[in-house]
């Protein structure tokens, strides 16, 4: 997700940073062929295997989208989000798989006068089903997943910050289907959709200005999110190499206004393209290695961000 901006400064860009970007890692197997079960995936987890990763990813962007304007500002300059994930995932059986992830943020700007951020995030736990598993040709399996979810914020952070908080500060709800199609070669194919529910916010001010309306009240009503994916890859015993473009549509809120500051309700959008790679140690079978790539191709009230990361996965059956 993103990031948006302070209520008394005036700033501007806004990015809200996805616990879907910095809070879910790869997960390896462990023994088994390397795979990357993850909340957004139609994979699961192995019935008693534990997995657990720390995920280090650095983002940045200087050029960002006003409504459908593109622009930069050198009140800000260029906004760094560096953050390290914790994600734990356990196969309760081989339909079930229940998953927790939990990042901690550093914000910064190059320039201006704002101070960045630092702390606990939203704390994300979900559990995934598999629906069905069937081989649809002699050499491909067809595989369907859902999951539901909830996230809360950890920390006392204000998300009237932006585009320098740690987060939103929603509650949310979250519910994921998800489609896997693996040819025996190695080659795959997926697609999945989720859709996001988020409570309201409270801020520290008792009025607030937005999409041309003066509101007096300290909360405000967040617009839900609905995402999708596609994409495709190769995994084998040692490597798991997916390629994905992802989508996101706010279903409402507004557009920063015209040299103003972001508010949390505006409309976040964007398209981006991912890849990662992950590697099971032949050595060290219960351990997977992975780096990651994102960049943001088109948007709206978001920044261009570009982000690498890098994490270690260790798996144990229990």
């Amino acid at each position: 997700m993103f990031l948006l901006s302070p209520s008394r400064s005036r700033v501007w860009s806004a990015r809200r940073v996805r616990p879907a970007a910095f809070a879910l890692a790869v997960l390896a197997i462990g023994a088994d062929p390397a795979r990357a079960q993850t909340l957004d995936d139609g994979l699961m987890v192995p019935r008693r295997q534990l997995r657990t990763t720390v995920e280090y990813a650095h983002e940045r962007w200087d050029s960002y989208w006003e409504g459908e304007l593109k622009r930069q500002n050198d009140n800000i300059g260029t906004v760094t989000t560096r953050s390290v994930a914790w994600t734990g995932a356990y196969g309760v059986t081989e339909r079930f798989s229940v998953f927790a992830t939990l990042p901690y943020l550093w914000t910064s700007a190059s320039q201006g006068v704002l101070q960045g951020m630092e702390g606990r995030q939203d704390l994300t736990v979900a559990a995934k089903f598999r629906v069905l598993q069937a081989a649809v040709s002699p050499r491909a399996t067809l595989g369907l997943t859902a999951l539901v979810g909830v996230g809360v914020p950890t920390s006392d952070y204000t998300p009237d910050f932006q585009p320098l908080s740690i987060g939103l500060g929603a509650r949310r709800a979250l519910a994921r289907g998800a489609l896997h199609l693996h040819d025996r070669s190695g080659v795959f194919a997926e697609a999945s959709a989720a859709q996001t529910w988020r409570s309201t916010v409270r801020l520290d001010r008792p009025a607030y200005y937005t999409d041309g309306d003066l509101v007096l009240s300290n909360e405000v009503a967040m617009p839900d999110v609905f995402e999708y994916a596609v994409g495709t890859g190769f995994q084998n015993a040692r490597w798991c190499i997916p390629v994905m473009l992802v989508s996101q549509r706010t279903l409402g809120g507004g557009d920063i206004r015209r040299q103003d500051m972001p508010f949390v309700s505006n409309r976040m959008d964007f398209t981006r393209l991912q890849a990662r790679v992950m590697y099971t140690v032949p050595r060290l079978p219960a351990v997977t290695l992975q780096l990651g790539a994102m960049h943001t191709l088109t948007g709206r009230n978001v920044g261009q961000s570009t982000l690498l990361s890098g994490g270690m996965t260790s798996a144990i059956r229990l």
